[in-house]
Order: C-alpha cells, then structure tokens, then sequence
C-alpha cells in the first residue's frame, strides 16, 4: 500500500512508526505544513528507504490532489487538525484515493437560530458523499480516531468474539495524563477539544 500521511505532529509520527514495519506498507509519504518537522521525523524513524518527505498546505485541495498523483498513493491519511478535512476529503475523491481521519468534518451553527436550532452536525458534510464515493469504488473511513473510531473498533470486536448478547455498550473517556514541565497536557489539539465543547445541539 502506498499511503500519503498528511500531518506529520504528534499522531502523525505514531502512525508513521506503527506502520513502518509492516510488510504491506509500499512507501509512505510524511507531508507536513512545516517542511523541518517531517524531515526531524523522519530522521527520528531511521530514515528508510520507502518513506518520502514533502512539504504541503493541507487547505491548498489542488496541491492535495498533485501529491497523491506525484506518489500514487492508495491512501490519504488525515492527520491534521479537522479544520482541513473538507479539503482533504474532497482532494482524495478528486485523485481517486482512498480516505482515513480522526474527526469528522466540523459542525456549523444555525445560520439564524444558533441556541435553538441544529445546523450542520459533525460528519454531515462527508456522510452526504457516502454515495458519490461508492459509486466511485472508494473507501472513506471517517471518525477513525478514539470516540468514534476506536471505541467502535473495541465495540464491534466485544460484539463478535466475546459475548453472546450484547443489551447496550456505554462509552466512558477520562484521562490523568501527566507530562513533566506542562500544567496541561491534552492528548490531541486543544482546538478540536474546544470545537467539541463549543458544538451546536
């Protein structure tokens, strides 16, 4: 598999390290805002032989689109703030490639009752595309990151391999995370936390 990593932060480097081992991963292309970053990482995983460096604006679609054609890449892994994954999204369906985040496409207010009414929900802008990518023969898997995503992941395998009957699965998330020197440490950006806090109904 050929895969163009987009964000190359802190979760960007996990994914990177967990895939560089695996004997399926082709090439993969770290591509990054900040053109030192990807380098340091990839120097940081032994600078092998199948992984490639570039610099990209995660909000330039156009750019987006060249880049999966320049590597030929199967995948597009979104690991960048979800500010950019309409771009994202849109840029992979565009090249032909498939797709992978962690959050989905942000909410919006209503545009005249914000406090009263829904607007657009988290995910709508993509979940409105299911058919488009379908048809296109494309798998997008969105929400990929913790709740939804891995609890989902967790829940399904609970479902096939450990239970008999399932009535309800509840999802808790709490954390205690310390890291020496920071008053605060949160494990992902801190601008989808208050995204997510500041949410319409």
């Amino acid at each position: 598999m050929r895969i163009l990593l987009i964000g190359v932060g802190g979760v960007g480097e996990a994914l990177a390290a967990l895939a560089r081992p695996r004997p399926w991963l082709e090439q993969l292309v770290l591509a990054d805002y900040d053109l030192a970053r990807a380098r340091q990482v990839f120097k940081k995983l032994g600078s092998p032989k199948h992984f490639k460096v570039e610099q990209i604006d995660a909000s330039d679609r156009r750019a987006v689109v060249r880049l999966i054609k320049k590597y030929r890449a199967d995948l597009l892994m979104n690991a960048v703030d979800p500010v950019f994954n309409e771009a994202l999204f849109d840029a992979a369906f565009d090249a032909g490639a498939h797709y992978m985040d962690m959050a989905m496409t942000l909410s919006k207010p209503h545009p005249t009752k914000p406090y009263e009414k829904t607007g657009v929900k988290l995910g709508d802008y993509q979940f409105a595309r299911a058919k488009d990518w379908e048809k296109k023969g494309l798998l997008a898997l969105v929400g990929m990151g913790v709740e939804p995503g891995m609890a989902d992941v967790f829940a399904r395998y609970a479902a096939d391999h450990l239970f008999d009957e399932i009535d309800e699965i509840g999802v808790r998330d709490g954390a205690n995370l310390i890291v020496r020197g920071y008053a605060f440490a949160p494990t992902f950006s801190i601008w989808t936390t208050i995204e997510e806090c500041l949410n319409p109904p």
